[in-house]
């Protein structure tokens, strides 16, 4: 079975000087500047993928890329930074005739249509972003129109398909990874605290389909007003059968509102020592590692230690950390790069996008399907005193799990 040529982070021993003609990033709306020097990493191509004619090009054989985000307005810092990390792709895998265009969104739909107008008569083969779902579902039909593939950066699965793939981290394969590690150590008699929105849905249904033959048991889920200022009746409603009936309990919340649900366990008596807590891509902060009642917890994400070495580059270069969503602008811009210097004249077709390899990048492995969602090779981390850990690491092929 073929394996996933995963580009992986080698060391160049010598750091070479930019060509003359290096890869550009036309016009960018920002007083950032991009590294003198390419970093002393490089990335591997992927293996020779099929061709299919897409995209006008350009007479002198340049492959123009857009890139969509919000450059000013309140969402102008996360902009800024998805810049920055697209800059730096291009400056680790990008050949010569690659030419990247940022465009500025404003951060609204009209923002962005225009936006994509500008890209798409600058004769862009690819559009990245936008950023914001709102933004996404304006420009989709831009991008059709212009019969142009988008690798948008929301988390709204609602969007993608038809050219479109949405490259946000979605809640399906946490919950499908989290359990099927639970499962692997012994714990399938799951109890649930899901919400009644459509990020709650999307949970249930990856949890019914966890329990298909073979799978775990969903033994009782309690939804709940995610509104609500006390959740503390579905609690109670969750523990009113017996807690000896579940040995798991997935719950499907982040931020403040798990902060109010996780202390509220131990009261109703679900022992988080006795029952496994199991979270979502949610619990990848902070202050959720702090809180006492999920030490223990299992919760599916990328990897750290990938994203780590990208933190560290991206610092050095740009002076400050990077924001959460910058890989996903990097691994995007490091995509197209790659494509478009190994893939043929057109590199942007269906075939070449949906390789079933997949790539690799700063969050790890991913492929896009032809629906237009995204699969990830996610870990499973431990929260810990000192941060989480990772107990399950994040698989190195596709094949590896099965996908």
């Amino acid at each position: 079975m073929a394996r996933l040529a995963v580009p992986s982070w080698v060391r160049i021993l010598a750091v070479l000087a930019l060509p003359a003609c290096a890869p550009t990033v036309a016009a960018p709306p920002t007083t950032a500047q991009a590294p003198q020097e390419p970093p002393p990493f490089a990335v591997e191509p992927p293996p020779s993928v099929i061709t299919e004619p897409l995209g006008p090009g350009t007479a002198d054989g340049r492959v123009q890329v857009a890139l969509l985000l919000p450059l000013s307005g309140s969402a102008a810092e996360i902009g800024q930074g998805m810049l920055n990390a697209a800059q730096l792709a291009l400056f680790d895998v990008a050949g010569d005739q690659f030419e990247l265009l940022p465009r500025d969104t404003k951060g609204t739909p009209q923002g962005a249509v225009a936006a994509a107008n500008d890209a798409v008569a600058a004769g862009a083969d690819l559009i990245l972003g936008p950023l914001f779902a709102a933004e996404v579902s304006a420009v989709k039909p831009v991008a059709q129109s212009a019969n142009l593939r988008m690798l948008a950066f929301s988390n709204d699965w609602s969007l993608a398909g038809q050219g479109t793939w949405t490259m946000g981290l979605v809640p399906m394969e946490q919950v499908r990874r989290v359990t099927g590690y639970a499962r692997s150590q012994g714990i399938s008699r799951l109890g649930g605290l899901v919400p009644r929105s459509a990020y709650g849905d999307a949970v249930m249904r990856a949890l019914q389909d966890a329990t298909q033959p073979g799978g775990s048991t969903l033994v009782r889920v309690e939804r709940y007003d995610p509104a609500a200022p006390d959740p503390s009746s579905a609690v109670r409603a969750l523990a009113s059968g017996g807690t000896s009936a579940f040995d798991g309990v997935v719950l499907a919340e982040g931020g403040d509102r798990l902060r109010v649900l996780a202390p509220m366990l131990p009261f109703y008596e679900i022992d988080p020592r006795r029952v496994r807590l199991l979270g979502t891509g949610l619990w990848d902060e902070p202050a959720t590692w702090r809180e006492p009642q999920l030490a223990g917890g299992w919760y599916a994400a990328p990897d750290p230690e990938a994203r780590a070495d990208f933190e560290q580059r991206y610092q050095e270069f740009f002076g400050r950390r990077p924001p959460r969503l910058a890989t996903l602008a990097y691994d995007a811009a490091a995509l197209s790069a790659v494509l478009a210097r190994n893939a043929g004249p057109a590199p942007f077709g269906d075939a070449n996008l949906t390789n079933p390899n997949g790539f690799a990048g700063a969050d790890g492995i991913f492929r896009l399907l032809p629906n237009g969602l995204v699969e990830r090779g996610l870990a499973v981390l431990e929260i810990q005193p000192s941060g989480p850990r990772v107990v399950d690491p994040a698989p190195e092929t596709f094949q590896a799990i099965g996908f």
